[in-house]
């Protein structure tokens, strides 16, 4: 795992990684990479399964230069993708774009798409350090509360690991990209209608013990000015 700065560092896209269509919203900054996978919470995962594509939606975590997946040992998708080439995509909506004339309809987004050889990792510590993260990404500062996973809960799970050197990233902002002859023409509304995920408020497990409160990092996540990532 490179745990070195990656920040203000360009992405090198491959021929595989290269835009070709709408290359004006693609950047080329690693941070914005970083930014499009930290402010994520399920990426969607594509491997060859039986020689038939699967997308499968699963969380993940980010160690510098590398993005971790977990899933079950009897999990097939996860077996089909070990050593293999995959592909994973991270998207977020950020609204809807209104335009006077269908074929300009549009949404406001950040995405990413990373491809390469997924690795299994056997080595105890990383794959520790690597559940640790994805813990850590879906809900921040749990690792260290809860009881870490034991022998049989690590035996039953498998860590892949894809480094994210191979991966290009595109953002769309801004409102319709209409025709003059459409504006011209008038009468029709045109803009954005933003969208957002906000945190609702804790629900307790039915089976709580009376007396344990909601962990402090957990409720400043579930306040209504909370906004969800991504």
């Amino acid at each position: 795992m490179t745990t070195h700065d990656t920040h203000r560092v360009p992405l090198s896209p491959t021929p595989r990684t290269t835009l070709t269509r709408s290359k004006e919203r693609g950047v080329d900054d690693r941070a914005a990479l970083d930014a499009v996978l930290d402010a994520g919470l399920v990426c969607h995962l594509g491997v060859l399964l039986g020689g038939s594509p699967v997308v499968v939606p699963t969380i993940y975590g980010r160690g510098g230069d590398t993005l971790y997946l977990h899933g079950s040992t009897g999990a097939g998708n996860v077996r089909a993708a070990i050593g293999a080439d995959v592909s994973i995509a991270v998207t977020h909506v950020d609204g809807v774009v209104y335009a006077r004339s269908a074929m300009h309809f549009s949404m406001n987004y950040r995405s990413a798409v990373i491809r390469g050889k997924a690795v299994l990792v056997t080595d105890d510590a990383e794959r520790t350090e690597a559940l640790r993260l994805i813990v850590e990404h879906a809900a921040p500062g749990s690792w260290d509360r809860v009881r870490p996973p034991n022998r049989k809960e690590m035996a039953a799970t498998m860590v892949l690991a894809l480094d994210l050197t191979e991966a290009s990233v595109k953002v769309r902002t801004g409102g319709p990209n209409d025709d003059a002859d459409d504006v011209e023409t008038g009468g029709v509304w045109a803009g954005v209608l933003p969208l957002r995920q906000v945190w609702g408020e804790p629900i307790a497990a039915d089976n709580l013990e009376p007396g344990v409160e909601v962990p402090a990092e957990v409720a400043a996540r579930g306040t209504p000015e909370s906004v969800a990532a991504g």
